[in-house]
């Protein structure tokens, strides 16, 4: 049965109330301000929103589920589109690391990240956000591709994943200051291995 705090924002069903959903966001933001992410819970999220609990599991599965969208809405990187793959990914890969280095959002996702290891909630909900993530990416290798930069027989959701391995690894091992040489290095080897035959022969 739904308390008085959550009659008092009425649900409609699984469909989100946008109200009530940004409500619960904002107190889920204000939660781990000032909690942290050790003392994040959803009874504080609820108390602070004054939601019901059930409203707020019936929209979010889980913690972790709600702590990504979370993440997600503070999260600022940029997806360039620049007519070159090699720099719409060093680009990407400049911001991602700028934003974990020098907001909140890199520890929170390291302790998402960490949660997964042992808790299948918290696992499902990061691969479907990173099947999302990994997606915009992915763009990037599509529209190279229809330029003719990239070999048709590459798969852009692996490319994607190599991306993201490289930069969840520095952010996992705190090594967020990366420099633009070594970013550029990398990214480099990556279009070594998936540029078509004239981008290869071709120069800029």
């Amino acid at each position: 049965m739904a308390d008085d705090a959550d009659r008092g924002r009425k649900s409609i069903g699984a469909r989100r109330n946008p109200a009530s959903a940004g409500a619960i966001l904002d107190a889920a933001e204000a939660v781990l301000v000032e909690a942290g992410y050790s003392g994040f819970s959803i009874e504080a999220v609820a108390r602070r929103a004054r939601a019901g609990k059930p409203t707020i599991y019936r929209w979010w599965p889980s913690k972790a589920a709600l702590l990504l969208e979370v993440y997600q809405r503070q999260k600022r990187v940029d997806i360039p589109d620049t007519g070159w793959l090699e720099e719409d990914l060093v680009g990407f890969l400049k911001s991602l690391l700028s934003h974990w280095r020098e907001t909140s959002s890199g520890s929170v996702f390291r302790s998402l990240v960490a949660e997964a290891q042992s808790d299948p909630t918290a696992a499902a909900a990061l691969a479907d956000y990173a099947k999302g993530r990994h997606g915009h990416t992915g763009q990037m290798v599509e529209r190279a591709q229809a330029r003719g930069e990239v070999a048709e027989d590459i798969d852009a959701a692996i490319v994607a994943d190599l991306i993201a391995s490289w930069a969840w690894t520095r952010l996992l091992t705190d090594r967020l200051d990366e420099n633009e040489a070594t970013i550029r290095e990398t990214v480099r080897y990556v279009m070594q291995g998936i540029a078509s035959k004239t981008s290869r022969t071709g120069s800029r």
